[in-house]
């Protein structure tokens, strides 16, 4: 018999999907073709609302002290502070670092993590997949429920799947390199000079990044072809900087190549993360929204493991998912102009930077950056947050006097029901709520500080465990029929 779900790719999104599953009460095995992590780091930092999910479930506190980052859209600086919402994002955390911190949650969650194995293939039948693969003893074949690829831009398990993935050719390019010794002055959003742009900043422990974009360079077909020396050649002529001495981590390119998956989900088969889409780097969205992705998804596959999804559940993992994927390659494209492109392109920048002092537009700008416009169609219902994340760090007093927060409640991943003391009938919505308590946590307690003077303020409010909102009174829409569309009959 089939049993929980396979993910393909011990990346920070498989491993988040992975966290996310076993949260709720689902076997999961981790299929990854590389023997050990790589070390190395693509990514070097996370959005806000990546930040967020990390809260919910009591992750960020074990990054430490993290920097949090003013922001920018494509090189024109937006004021973060002029805004209501934090959009600060995370910076300096480089991807290897992130995945420790999820492998570590995942394996005391119990996860099966099986490392130096590649998937060959996979069968579908009404009921499962049966997976195919081969592992240090050979070949052998696993079943479960689901298959999920979480195993990047070059993803098998969308191939294998027939998923099409159209999109733009690139245009232009960017040389990487990690180096220690360096002494290289801060350009952490980067500095347009002539004949492109350069970037640099720490990454840590005295470990600098540097980032060029020549306009007479264009990466190789074959990154193992690549080499320092043209990455440092280029540096001092566009910097007058001589960086041929420092020590090598790490070099890399990439393009502006910009792709999405045509489909989320084929029968019992789902993508996520960068299997899901390609695009030039900016702004550490792509990990971002991969692990925006596994929260959605996570909860989604478990209920209907469990048996209790209600119908079409799994059908809003795409409907829900590839309008965000749709907006990051639109504003990832936009922000790859402004960036990359010569003097033409200074009129637009310099207007840019006028209109970014709007705090509308700076608003606009920031969420679409920051992931924190994200609504999602919760159907009835006229609440003005419907649909938007309530922010995890919101402090409540529970109803014994207790502190506690949106984030701490969302730990175990479960539904979400606050009470408030301005609550219309606040014991008949508890006796609604009764028959899903096995799904479902209904907590009594009023926000504090800032959240308590909101003219939209929420008297009461039903969460998500990806922490969206999906209910909310003041209004007319009945709290039974959005019981039933996200956790099923009772």
């Amino acid at each position: 018999m089939p049993k929980g779900a396979i993910i393909v790719g011990a990346g920070p999104v498989g491993l988040m999907l992975a966290g996310e599953l076993r949260l709720g009460g689902v076997d999961v095995t981790v299929f990854e073709q590389l023997p050990a992590p790589s070390g190395e780091s693509r990514g070097v930092g996370f959005t806000r609302r990546a930040a967020e999910v990390f809260e919910q479930r009591g992750l960020l506190a074990r990054f430490g002290e993290v920097e949090w980052a003013q922001g920018h859209f494509g090189g024109v600086r937006i004021d973060f502070s002029q805004l209501e919402d934090n959009h600060f994002s995370v910076r300096g955390i480089p991807q290897f670092h992130t995945e420790e911190i999820l492998g570590a949650w995942v394996d005391e969650l119990g996860v099966d993590v099986r490392r130096s194995h590649e998937v060959l293939g996979y069968r579908e039948s009404a009921d499962g997949v049966v997976v195919e693969y081969q592992g240090p003893d050979g070949y052998g074949e696993l079943a479960a429920h689901y298959l999920v690829g979480c195993d990047g831009a070059r993803s098998l398990v969308r191939r294998l799947a027939g998923i099409d993935f159209p999109g733009w050719e690139p245009t232009r390019g960017m040389y990487m390199a990690d180096l220690v010794g360096a002494d290289v002055r801060r350009r952490p959003i980067g500095e347009r000079v002539p004949g492109g742009m350069v970037m640099s900043f720490n990454l840590q422990n005295g470990v600098d990044r540097i980032v060029i974009h020549n306009e007479s360079l264009r990466p190789p077909e074959d990154k193992s072809s690549l080499t320092f020396s043209v990455i440092a050649d280029a540096w001092q002529e566009m910097t007058g900087e001589d960086l041929h001495d420092a020590e090598v981590r790490w070099v890399s390119s990439f393009t502006d190549t910009t792709r999405q998956a045509a489909e989320y989900r084929r029968g019992r088969v789902f993508l996520a993360g960068d299997a899901t889409h390609i695009h030039m780097p900016a702004g550490a969205q792509g990990m971002s929204v991969g692990v925006q992705d596994a929260a959605n998804l996570g909860w989604k596959l478990a209920a209907d493991i469990n048996g209790w999804a209600p119908p079409g559940l799994l059908d809003t993992f795409h409907a829900e998912r590839h309008p965000v994927g749709q907006q990051l390659m639109r504003n990832t494209r936009a922000q790859t102009k402004l960036y990359l492109s010569g003097e033409e392109m200074e009129p637009l920048r310099a207007v840019m930077q006028e209109l970014v002092a709007d705090p509308g537009v700076a608003r606009h700008l920031a969420g679409q950056v920051s992931g924190l416009d994200i609504r999602y169609d919760m159907g009835e219902g006229h609440h003005p947050r419907l649909g938007l994340r309530l922010r995890p760090d919101l402090p409540l007093k529970l109803a014994d006097g207790s502190p506690s927060s949106v984030a701490g409640l969302l730990h175990p991943a479960r539904g979400l029901l606050i009470l408030t003391s301005a609550a219309p009938d606040a014991g008949r919505l508890r006796e609604i709520a009764a028959p899903w308590a096995s799904r479902l946590d209904v907590v009594a307690g009023d926000f504090t500080g800032e959240e308590a003077g909101r003219p939209d303020a929420l008297h009461a409010v039903l969460v998500r465990p990806d922490g969206h909102i999906a209910w909310a009174a003041p209004d007319d829409a009945d709290l039974t029929r959005a019981l039933e569309r996200w956790f099923g009959t009772a």
